[in-house]
C-alpha cells in the first residue's frame, strides 16, 4: 500500500489524489517528472532501509532534500543538525557516509532525512523498528509534530505502542474498515 500511494507500484483500477501546489494530481496517471515533483515537495517516504550515495556526509544526506525544496544549504544544516541530535546520532559521525553506520543509526538517518521538509503527507514503513526505547519515543514526538502541524501519516506500525502513541484510525491489511484503537493491525494511518 505504501509503495502504490509512493507511486513506485500501479494498482491495476481506481485513483490515488493527491493535493500538491494547489492542484489535485491522480498518482496513477501524472507523467514521470509529475511523481518527482510531488515526492519533492508533498510526499515524504520513510522506508525501512537507507538508500543513498556511497561517500557523501551524513549532514550532507539529512540536509539534502530540505535545499532541493529551496531551503538555504546554512537553514538546511542547521535544521538537520537539530534532527540528527534529537535522534542521538554523535556528531563525529556527521562527516562520515551513513553506509558505514549499523542498522539502527542508519534508520535514525533515513527518519531525519524524511522530516527535514514539512511534508504534508508521510509515509512511514516501520520507522521505528530497529530502534532502542529512547530514540523510539524521539519518533513518536517527530510524528505527532508533524501531526500537529497538519500532516497526513499512513504508516506500517508493528509496534503495538508505537501504534497506539501515534495512530487516530487504524486498518489491517486487507480489510475495508477502520479496526477500534488498540486492536491488532498493520496500518496505521493518522490525520491531524
Amino acid at each position: 500500500m505504501l509503495r502504490s500511494l509512493y507511486a513506485n507500484y500501479k494498482p491495476s483500477a481506481g485513483r490515488i489524489l493527491v493535493e500538491h501546489m494547489g492542484e489535485t494530481v491522480d498518482l496513477l496517471s501524472a507523467e514521470p517528472w509529475e511523481v518527482v515533483e510531488i515526492r519533492r515537495g508533498t510526499i515524504g517516504y520513510v522506508s525501512q532501509f537507507l538508500r543513498v550515495i556511497p561517500r557523501v556526509a551524513t549532514l550532507d544526506v539529512v540536509a539534502e532534500p530540505a535545499i532541493a525544496n529551496g531551503m538555504p544549504a546554512g537553514e538546511a544544516k542547521a535544521l538537520a543538525i537539530t534532527l540528527l541530535t534529537r535522534l542521538r546520532i554523535p556528531e563525529r559521525l556527521w562527516s562520515l557516509a551513513p553506509a558505514t553506520f549499523s542498522g539502527g543509526e542508519q534508520q535514525r538517518v533515513n527518519i531525519a532525512r524524511s522530516f527535514v521538509v514539512t511534508y504534508p503527507i508521510l509515509l512511514l514503513d516501520e520507522p521505528t523498528a530497529s530502534l532502542d526505547a529512547a530514540n523510539r519515543a524521539t519518533v513518536v514526538d517527530l510524528i505527532n509534530e508533524a501531526k500537529f502541524r497538519g500532516a497526513a501519516i499512513v504508516g506500517i506500525f508493528h509496534d503495538a505502542e508505537v501504534r497506539e502513541a501515534v495512530a487516530d484510525r487504524l486498518f489491517e491489511v486487507g480489510s475495508r474498515f477502520g479496526a477500534e484503537a488498540g486492536a491488532p493491525a498493520a496500518v496505521a494511518e493518522t490525520c491531524g
